[in-house]
């Protein structure tokens, strides 16, 4: 079965879905376990912040080798590597009895966590910049739904089979499942075949690392404003996933089947926003390289907008913020898919694993705190204003920078289409 062929390639989607479905599951399903392992070990919500922050710091130092390793290696064998690595830590965080071995396990389950420039760059040789933004839009939308299983598998799942430790060892048994079928699946694609300039081409020229081209990444003023929007823009998520949950139950009071049934709505349309995002991005991208920019800005913007008003709305009044947030949902992920999509825009292929894990590093530099001031936060005051706080300053931030991306991209984008063009008349 050729790498080629139409069927095969979504093939390969639908293995990294997986992964990416599975692995979320496994790393965010923490946030909904927040108060059973809190109780077990008797820790504050700083305390809680720290275990969390652990594993963000881990895939934050990380992020540069990953990115370097797939860029110079088969990213599919490195692949499969991370998931066998997933599967495993997962188990150590499942048998360690003492808070202090469960931080330092926790910690160690972000060595996998900065392993995703591969699975995006990969597919970018598989499928061409007109598609990419619906193909990471379909992988994303995994995201919310590994959420959405993990709280399932945390809210309704750990009590029925003996607690949350049983729970990991399922998600971490999963992830050496995944390893395989990656390793012994997932084909390896030349850099680049995807792009328009070598379409129909017979032989693919090998476009190696360059430490000449990373440099490039730094003059392109577009991946600035990325990596702006990164910094600020994940600590929203960040904060969302590891104490919203608590939020819910602690100070809006909440039990376990009213988290889940206003959430499992709320997650199902953030995933759907994923998918939406990227079929606007690319359907915005065709008519003008500003489109993913534009589309990103409308979603941060609005987000920030109606989570304001969905944090400050009456305790009783559940309906009401429900809907608020299930509004909220439907910005929330449109920018994720075309902030991949841009840095593939502007950066040549044998760099771009390293572009986008710069990207995410300088993204976690930030985020990898998020936890820690967020407890210290809701410590002092309370927990609907450290995530309302972070949210909405956050996403204001990323508004402002889009902004300035909007002046940036058609240069870039269009040096990158020149570059590709002349060598393709090289070959």
């Amino acid at each position: 079965m050729s790498a080629e062929n139409s069927r095969y390639r979504w093939f390969v989607v639908v293995v990294f879905f997986f992964f990416i479905l599975l692995h979320q599951t496994d790393k965010l399903m923490i946030g909904s376990l927040q108060v059973q392992i809190s109780e077990e070990f008797q820790i504050t919500n700083t305390q809680w912040g720290l275990v969390n922050s652990g594993a963000l710091i881990v895939a934050t130092v990380l992020y540069p080798v990953w990115g370097y390793l797939y860029d110079r290696y088969s990213r599919s064998k490195l692949l499969s590597i991370a998931s066998f690595v997933w599967g495993a830590t997962t188990w150590l965080n499942a048998i360690v009895r003492t808070f202090g071995g469960f931080l330092a396990t926790r910690a160690s389950t972000g060595i996998d966590d900065s392993s995703y420039p591969g699975v995006y760059t990969l597919i970018a040789d598989y499928f061409g910049p007109n598609l990419r933004g619906k193909i990471y839009g379909i992988l994303q939308l995994a995201q919310p739904l590994g959420y959405l299983l993990g709280t399932i598998l945390a809210l309704m799942v750990a009590p029925a089979i003996g607690g949350w430790r049983n729970v990991f060892f399922i998600t971490g048994a999963l992830g050496l499942v995944i390893a395989l079928l990656i390793f012994f699946f997932v084909k390896e694609m030349p850099r680049g075949k995807a792009e328009p300039e070598f379409e129909n081409m017979p032989e693919m020229q090998t476009f190696k690392f360059s430490w000449a081209e990373v440099r490039e990444i730094f003059k392109k003023k577009t991946m600035w404003f990325i990596f702006l929007q990164g910094f600020a823009g994940v600590f929203p998520w960040t904060v969302i996933t590891y104490f919203f949950f608590g939020y819910l139950e602690r100070e809006r009071g909440y039990d376990a089947d009213s988290i889940l049934f206003t959430m499992a709505p709320v997650i199902l349309i953030l995933a759907a926003s994923y998918f939406i995002g990227g079929m606007l991005g690319d359907l915005s991208f065709k008519r003008t390289n500003k489109g993913r920019i534009i589309v990103s800005s409308i979603g941060v913007l609005m987000g920030a907008i109606f989570m304001y008003f969905a944090l400050n709305t009456p305790l009783e009044a559940r309906n009401q913020f429900f809907i608020l947030m299930c509004i909220t949902a439907v910005f929330m992920a449109l920018s994720s898919p075309n902030v991949i999509a841009t840095v593939y825009d502007v950066t040549v292929p044998e760099i771009r694993s390293t572009a986008q894990a710069t990207s995410y590093f300088i993204e976690n530099a930030g985020a990898a705190f998020a936890p820690i001031i967020t407890g210290v936060i809701a410590d002092a005051i309370d927990l609907k204003t450290a995530i309302l706080l972070i949210c909405t300053v956050a996403w204001g931030l990323c508004f402002f920078f889009y902004l300035g991306a909007i002046f940036t991209i058609d240069k870039d984008a269009n040096d990158l289409r020149n570059q590709m063009g002349e060598r393709a008349k090289e070959m």
